[in-house]
């Protein structure tokens, strides 16, 4: 246990560079005293570091000493390839860098542990995007990737859902996330922060010039608050069902976790359909949720609002008087 964390202060020196002893004592979570005494032991070790008192302060690598690739034990040997994703990385543009950067990595671990990293890509794949659909088609990635990481402005042509459909940005992008199989940029327009569908920009010109980028900003922390404000939008209201046996099986593939679980927590026996359940769930629009619904066919009966009922009723009659007109006519 301590080899490994003396392992983790010089990974930790040699990414960040100076840090102070209470820094270093909260990212391994001990006491200073502690860290006081790694620090000895990395010094009669030989590990060519040195530490500054005062507020300013803290603990450094020698310049230019870099630790090989040791240490690593079998999970995280076999956690480097699991966590590499091919088809992004190609997206990116970066498909032969990662593939390199692999092929180095893995020649410099010992004989077990690259025969271990191997079955792992052997036996472990992760496929982003949905059953239902390959993913955004997104030309303008790489060139948002690359404006990201060297801080670029740029200008967008992009199309949005609400009018004027289609408006100029100028952005600096802050980073860019891949959630379901898309692809969003989050950057700043004016002086505000929001996320753009990057498959949705028309056009992008790189305008020469460099932004800086807020030290203090979070990407994932963003994020996080963009879904559940985002989920938060979405729902619009709710509705009360009748579901079958079935239809209860069949929502957990067709639905969100957010349906799935409101379903579970308030679902109670139908005293006028044995097997059915009575359960109060979130919708959004009455056209969104009849569309959602009418996927469970006749294995979900909507109760409330009336208004979606209506809407459904009407639905399933015109479906009806179609099939029923062929069938008679056979045509």
């Amino acid at each position: 246990m301590r080899a490994s964390r003396l392992l983790q202060i010089i990974l930790l020196l040699q990414t960040r560079g100076r840090m102070t002893a209470q820094s270093l004592a909260d990212e391994l979570e001990v006491s200073v005293r502690t860290v006081y005494r790694d620090m000895d032991s990395l010094h009669e070790a030989g590990v060519p570091l040195y530490g500054d008192p005062g507020p300013a302060g803290g603990y450094q690598l020698l310049a230019g000493y870099r630790t090989r690739l040791t240490g690593l034990n079998n999970d995280e040997a076999e956690a480097m390839f699991l966590a590499a994703l091919p088809g992004p990385a190609a997206e990116l543009g970066l498909g032969s860098v990662m593939a390199a950067a692999q092929l180095k990595l893995k020649a410099s671990l010992p004989p077990e542990l690259a025969d271990r990293s191997g079955r792992v890509q052997q036996r472990f794949l992760l496929d982003a995007p949905g059953w239902y659909d390959d993913g955004d088609q997104s030309p303008y990635l790489p060139l948002v990737a690359d404006a990201v990481w060297n801080q670029q402005r740029i200008q967008v042509r992009y199309q949005r859902w609400t009018a004027p459909t289609e408006v100029t940005r100028t952005l600096d992008p802050y980073g860019i996330v891949l959630k379901g199989g898309r692809w969003y940029a989050v950057a700043k327009s004016g002086s505000h922060v929001n996320t753009y569908r990057v498959n949705q920009i028309l056009d992008l010109q790189a305008l020469g010039e460099t932004f800086d980028r807020p030290d203090d900003f979070d990407l994932p922390a963003f994020w996080r608050v963009q879904v559940v404000e985002f989920r938060g939008r979405l729902v619009q209201g709710e509705a009360g069902i009748r579901l079958s046996a079935e239809g209860r099986r069949r929502a957990s593939d067709l639905y969100s976790s957010d349906f799935v679980n409101a379903v579970d927590a308030t679902a109670e026996d139908d005293p006028e359909r044995p097997g059915w359940v009575r359960a109060t769930v979130p919708i959004e629009s009455l056209t969104h949720a009849e569309t959602e619904f009418l996927k469970l066919g006749a294995d979900v009966e909507v109760l409330q609002p009336e208004d979606l009922r209506k809407q459904i009723t009407y639905t399933a009659a015109a479906l009806a008087a179609m099939y029923v007109r062929r069938d008679e006519s056979g045509v």
